[in-house]
């Protein structure tokens, strides 16, 4: 993937880097203050999937891991459209600063484009006020009309059941 960083190599994941991957997303866990459920033969098991829609971008800096992003296709019945989700970005704390977050977005604006996608749509947790202002310095734009909401666990188990 193009890149003009000195030492920074961006690719796409493949099973065999699942648990690279699980280790950062253990890392990104802990730095959004949120539980982590993920395993290396869950993420190993999701990269083999013959059905996979999630893709995942890696960054290594001088071949020592550095980032990560993970994106899946979305669609927009109005629009008549897909789009791209970006579900996360992550770049280890010792890595900050060096545009690494800056050229995984180059990437995924990259990949929307050529794959002809009108977005890319993605969430920021309203405490994490760095994260805010970096993407906002990308030219991202807040979404106030909407909220979001989410089904899981047991109300998720009730409605299929109902």
């Amino acid at each position: 993937m193009k890149k003009d960083v000195p030492g920074l190599e961006l690719r796409l994941a493949t099973p065999a880097d699942a648990d690279l991957l699980n280790e950062m997303i253990g890392a990104f866990a802990a730095y959004e203050r949120l539980p982590n459920q993920s395993t290396a033969e869950s993420v190993r098991n999701e990269l083999s999937r013959s059905d996979r829609v999630i893709e995942v971008i890696l960054a290594f800096q001088d071949g020592v891991p550095a980032g990560f992003a993970v994106f899946f296709p979305t669609y927009s019945t109005f629009v008549a459209r897909r789009g791209l989700y970006l579900e996360d970005v992550y770049v280890k704390e010792e890595f900050r600063n060096r545009s690494i977050g800056t050229h995984l977005m180059k990437a995924i604006a990259r990949i929307a484009r050529e794959r002809d996608y009108g977005r890319v749509e993605f969430t920021v947790l309203l405490w994490n006020t760095v994260a805010i202002e970096f993407f906002e310095t990308l030219g991202a734009m807040p979404n106030s009309a909407w909220t979001t909401y989410r089904l899981s666990g047991e109300w998720l188990r009730k409605l299929a059941e109902d």
